[in-house]
């Protein structure tokens, strides 16, 4: 390497590590799935427009006090407008895959009833400049905008209507589209949604639950996922395949002893259990019924039944650990360590620094329930991602972030574990929920003001990667 010429380095720069690399396999697996992410009410705007009808989300982004930047998402992106521009800023990156959502309220003004014509034509318009550029659609149901008709009428997902309304709204949706998308995603981030939409409160739609009544909107959702897996099975095209997308809990050992690691499978299965362990067991643990005590949801052996619905695939969001796990004498057999307040944290306050956690998170879901194929189906960082005095921005902490994670994902394929594809989030800076505009987490640059999308330092490096389908 000593004598290799200026010249030839000079000619491809990258030439010089590229021949570093040539004795190593290809850190991915062939036919590895690159993507990227969105979601419709985070970047669509348009919200008055052919007909689409309010959600969850447009009545509270416009009550005061809910939003850290008194914004809402009446506009954002405006993509549903400029979509065509966002298709060429996702082939740029290089990626062949594309996750979105399909916002409910826009093919349902209602929730239910009569379908909205206007609405999923823009769907059909996007899936088709999508594939005109070579990028295979991923489509995800609920993404969080649950259309306020079915909220005002019936409380959401409070009522067991919804679900069957949901999957209503699924089943017809999959009719119409799954000639051409192939993989859909049911529910969004249960977890998320229910626990700061229903009991926490700060997302919408702002209610205050606990107990009982908080556990029966989280079994709810699960009966709407398997309510909604079978209206897709009955109503989708042949090869099309279904399954959920959730934040699961993820539990990392602390140290890798076999002790820890079991304790940390042990964990996984009780903190998920109120829904993706249902999902995957068709049954409650005898743990997580013990702790609810009579604060468990009301069920019945049929519901469990759907809940259960097989699935093609999970879907896990992963952006950070929850928890690191020892073995512990207890009955539970493991311990939850306290995070120190010293713990290194993203822009984002709640987005600990854990990499590991793209490793452990696949690896338990595959451990614990035999599960043949998974995609991560959002990772990725907020930023401060101010331009320099040359325009650009150089957020090489998001590209820490990155690299790190994927590092951790690249052991996790190269282990055998079935991580099918990875969608970055997001391909563009949007309406983060409650934080509104202030926390930006795209590849692209997004200036609000006059909707210019300008490419940052990442959106390079994630071009790299899956130009090389290796980490680097």
């Amino acid at each position: 390497m000593s004598a290799k010429s200026a010249e030839a380095i000079a000619a491809d720069p990258r030439a010089e590590n590229r021949l570093q690399n040539d004795s190593r396999s290809t850190d991915f697996p062939s036919g590895f799935v690159w993507g990227t992410a969105t979601s419709a009410y985070q970047i669509e705007g348009a919200v008055n427009e052919d007909a689409r009808g309010p959600s969850v989300w447009d009545r509270f982004a416009h009550t005061r006090g809910t939003i850290l930047d008194k914004s809402n998402a009446d506009i954002a992106n405006d993509h549903y407008h400029l979509f065509k521009q966002d298709v060429q800023l996702i082939k740029a990156l290089g990626v062949k895959a594309y996750r979105f959502s399909i916002a409910w309220p826009r093919v349902f003004p209602e929730g239910s009833g009569s379908p909205n014509p206007k609405g999923l034509d823009f769907y059909h318009r996007l899936i088709d400049e999508l594939l005109a550029n070579g990028i295979e659609p991923f489509a995800t149901m609920y993404h969080f905008d649950l259309p306020q008709t079915l909220q005002d009428r019936y409380g959401g997902w409070v009522s067991r209507d919804t679900p069957k309304a949901f999957a209503d709204y699924a089943g017809y949706v999959a009719g119409y589209l799954s000639d051409r998308v192939k993989h859909i995603f049911t529910i969004n981030e249960a977890l998320r949604f229910v626990f700061l939409g229903y009991g926490v409160g700060p997302d919408a739609p702002g209610l205050g639950l606990s107990g009982r009544g908080l556990n029966q909107v989280l079994h709810n959702v699960a009966l709407g996922q398997g309510l909604a897996v079978q209206a897709i099975r009955a109503h989708g095209h042949g090869g099309t395949k279904v399954g959920p997308a959730e934040n699961i809990v993820v539990c990392i050992p602390a140290i890798e002893t076999p002790a820890n690691i079991r304790a940390a499978e042990i964990a996984t299965r009780e903190l998920n259990a109120g829904y993706l362990t249902v999902m995957l067991e068709g049954r409650y643990t005898d743990g997580f019924l013990a702790y609810a005590g009579k604060n468990a949801p009301k069920y019945t052996a049929d519901e469990l039944k759907i809940i259960s619905s097989p699935v093609d695939f999970v879907g896990l969001n992963v952006y950070t650990p929850n928890h690191y796990v020892v073995a512990a004498d207890n009955p539970a057999g493991f311990a939850l360590l306290p995070f120190p307040a010293a713990f290194p944290k993203m822009d984002s306050t709640w987005l600990r620094i854990g990499p590991e956690a793209m490793y452990w998170a696949p690896r338990h879901v595959a451990k614990l329930w035999d599960v043949k194929s998974i995609y991560i189906t959002e990772n990725g960082t907020s930023a401060k991602d101010d331009p320099a005095a040359d325009g650009n921005v150089y957020d090489v902490d998001r590209i820490m972030y990155l690299r790190n994670h994927l590092t951790h994902l690249q052991r996790a394929t190269s282990e055998g574990i079935p991580v099918r594809g990875y969608f970055l989030w997001s391909l563009m800076d949007n309406f983060e929920w409650s934080d509104g505009f202030e926390k930006r987490f795209g590849l692209y640059r997004v200036d609000f003001n006059t909707q210019a999308r300008t490419p940052k330092l990442s959106a390079s490096f994630y071009r790299e990667i899956i130009e090389r389908n290796a980490v680097v």
